[in-house]
């Protein structure tokens, strides 16, 4: 994605009552099917108006005879001369039911979407059984990084470019969903892009250029702080982070203001953007350090995110305050024992270099709450203790007890999964220095992540209903595809910040 990008170009999206009515060479068409009773169980497809029973009975016997047995998020391949598609690909859904999770859908054109690279046209009924989330899941499956590849390793294939969403009701409603989903589905792979992007190339500056073009071509305010900026505002912590590197860093504001009426609410967005982290002076260990190129995750999301409000012209105000730094160890690097002031005149002891996301976060929130807002939603690779504690895929959201849950509920609806956090009153004290007003860190080991959304609790403005969502695994894949998720970035928590914006605009 050069400076100059809008994001990334998803395929084109139709919704269609019928099948094509001549046949297009090399498109797939998607089916559903589902597992029957007992060890004998044929896989059959799932009701639909578009195939005819001769179709049907194609597929049927076709995946009969390879063995087929309809069981979730299998694929099988198979031919159907009746039908005006080069082949079709059947994906199981497990056991037969009245009505389907949207996840269930979503993840089955996922690891449809997967299974055809080369492919550039399918068609697809799962569409008809939850028309957003059978887009969502073949966008985001057939998602590919290949930016950083010669043409010795690039695809040789141009990739997914056209879906066609089959369904009964082609309404103008029906449309301005399946666009809808399209968005969505954008705005998370492009935060995937952000997050992808090797730290060679994604420095705060370069990083900074790249969020405000994609911010103008959204028609957002664009406001960005360079380190003389930062240092005469009096960003201490954003300051004191980025000055290990030769890379320097940088704040970035990007304003959407969709609200209409007094009533409006205002929402405030944050996300950590540490283009790097070695841990600085308290460096990491080499093993794995190079997955570090995700840690700027959450910045990725918010400016996704605020991006999407204003493309879906959400009628809120939503601003995004994006700290950046590179955190490196050097002869200038900040030092353990150092004391910085964070923006707005807390002082902090720098206990550990290495707990730098809540020292570049706390002068972010702090700058959004001078906007007012009525709700703030932080989010952030910020703790490995997310991971011990949640384990890979289930972000830790902290806040405001209504709030907080309001948030993990979205998170939950939408697929994410992000699961309601304590932050009991008794970690303030495991956060008290001897020589400032807060260190840090705590001196235990214990409670990791509730500790860091302590900390950051402490920057909030009184009466701002806020969130902290910590994707420290959650925002990046170092494992096997699964899914409509690949390996590397994933875009977590885009869509459940999303929903969350959209629930506020609609409720409140």
């Amino acid at each position: 994605m050069s400076p100059a990008s809008t994001g990334y170009q998803a395929p084109t999206v139709t919704v269609s009552s019928s099948l094509p009515k001549r046949k297009v060479d090399g498109s797939v068409l998607i089916v559903a099917v589902v597992s029957g009773e007992g060890d004998d169980a044929k896989a059959t497809v799932v009701g639909n108006p578009f195939l005819d029973a001769e179709a049907v009975g194609e597929i049927e016997v076709a995946l009969e005879a390879l063995g087929a047995k309809g069981g979730p998020d299998q694929v099988t391949r198979v031919i159907a001369p009746s039908l005006p598609v080069g082949s079709v690909l059947a994906v199981g859904l497990g056991k037969d039911r009245e009505s389907w999770p949207s996840e269930v859908i979503r993840r089955a054109a996922g690891v449809a979407a997967r299974s055809l690279n080369g492919t550039e046209a399918v068609i697809t009924t799962l569409s008809d059984i939850d028309l957003a989330a059978a887009i969502e899941g073949l966008i985001l499956g057939a998602y590919r990084f290949s930016d950083f590849r010669s043409e010795k390793t690039a695809p040789k294939d141009n990739g997914l470019r056209t879906i066609t969403a089959l369904t009964a009701d082609t309404k103008t409603k029906t449309k301005e969903a399946a666009t809808r989903a399209t968005d969505i589905a954008t705005a998370v792979a492009t935060a995937r892009d952000f997050v992808n992007t090797p730290p060679s190339h994604l420095y705060p500056a370069e990083f900074a250029d790249r969020a405000k073009a994609l911010g103008e071509s959204a028609g957002l305010q664009v406001e960005v702080l360079d380190e003389k900026a930062l240092a005469k505002g009096g960003y201490g912590g954003i300051t004191g982070v980025g000055k290990g590197s030769s890379r320097p860093p940088r704040l970035v504001r990007l304003a959407y203001r969709g609200g209409k009426s007094r009533k409006a609410k205002t929402v405030a967005l944050v996300g950590k953007g540490i283009t790097f982290d070695t841990g600085g002076i308290s460096i990491k260990p080499a093993a794995n350090m190079h997955h570090m190129t995700s840690d700027m995750g959450g910045a990725a999301a918010v400016i996704a995110t605020v991006v999407l409000a204003a493309r879906q012209k959400l009628p809120i105000d939503v601003i995004a305050t994006v700290p950046m730094a590179e955190n490196m160890p050097s002869a200038t690097a900040q030092r353990p024992g150092d004391v910085l002031t964070q923006y707005g005149g807390i002082t902090v002891e720098v206990l550990n270099t290495d707990a730098e996301g809540r020292l570049i976060l706390a002068d972010a929130i702090v700058r959004a709450c001078e906007d007012s807002p009525d709700y703030l939603i932080e989010t952030s690779t910020l703790t490995g203790a997310q991971t011990v504690a949640l384990g890979s895929r289930t972000p830790g959201v902290m806040g405001s007890d209504e709030f907080r849950d309001r948030v993990a509920a979205r998170s939950q609806e939408v697929g994410e999964n992000g699961w309601p956090m304590p932050l009991p009153e008794e970690l303030k004290d495991d956060l008290k220095s001897t020589v400032a007003d807060l260190a840090n860190v705590s001196g235990s080991r214990f409670a990791g992540m509730l500790v860091a959304g302590t900390y950051l609790r402490e920057f909030v403005a009184d009466g701002v209903q806020w969130a902290h969502i910590d994707i420290a695994a959650p925002a990046y894949n170092t494992g096997g595809p699964w899914g409509y998720t690949v390996k590397g970035g994933t875009g977590v928590p885009t869509r459940t910040m999303f929903a969350v914006l959209e629930d506020i605009s609609q409720n409140g």
